[in-house]
């Protein structure tokens, strides 16, 4: 064989390893990223799940979205009729009267101002608190479910490429331990296969 045609074998086989190795490294697939699963359900919530393609998880989600939404429209509805129904009471200006839809059917407003004054401004302020309770819980409760799939879609971006073999098994056996120089001794063997 000639020096040209060593050369020209030789520079196949450098094009056609590097081919190869071209090649092998584009079908590596990317790494399942946790950092891109917990910005994902920061911006909106559930898109982390979408993700890592826990789609079943994204309507449990929404649903308690929505129904700590609901609760929060809710209380602040009564939690404002309240308020102003305190306030008209407590000032007792005859043109804002926001508070006769709370008056019990039996008494008249005369009959409450004159008998049961200090009870009813106590039922109006205790319900003004009552609502106002429930709804700083439900934007607490809200915080926390947004915060909660935040973290979810974080820790099961972390477990995405985690594989459960089917061999996991343990097994308990009953065993003699031999100790130099003293007695054999009963004992229990565990073994553990991963």
């Amino acid at each position: 064989m000639t020096h040209t045609s060593k050369f020209i074998i030789c520079l196949i086989s450098f094009l056609l390893i590097s081919l190869f190795a071209q090649a092998q490294q584009s079908t590596n697939t990317p790494k399942h990223s946790p950092h891109k699963a917990t910005l994902y359900s920061a911006i909106l919530p559930g898109l982390g799940q979408a993700y890592n393609k826990k789609y079943w998880k994204i309507p449990i989600i929404y649903a308690g979205i929505g129904a700590f939404v609901y609760a929060i429209d809710f209380n602040s509805k009564h939690y404002q009729l309240y308020k102003n129904a305190y306030q008209d009471w407590v000032i007792n200006d005859h043109l804002n009267k926001r508070y006769t839809r709370f008056i019990p059917p039996n008494y008249s407003e005369v009959q409450i101002r004159t008998e049961h004054d200090a009870w009813f401004e106590e039922v109006l302020q205790s319900k003004k608190q009552y609502y106002k309770r429930y709804r700083d819980l439900s934007y607490i409760g809200l915080t926390a479910v947004y915060v909660l799939q935040i973290i979810e879609a974080a820790v099961d971006a972390h477990f995405f490429d985690f594989n459960i073999s089917d061999d996991l098994s343990l097994k308990l056996t009953p065993g003699i331990i031999n100790i130099t120089n003293s007695e054999p001794t009963l004992g229990v063997t565990f073994n553990f296969r991963l």
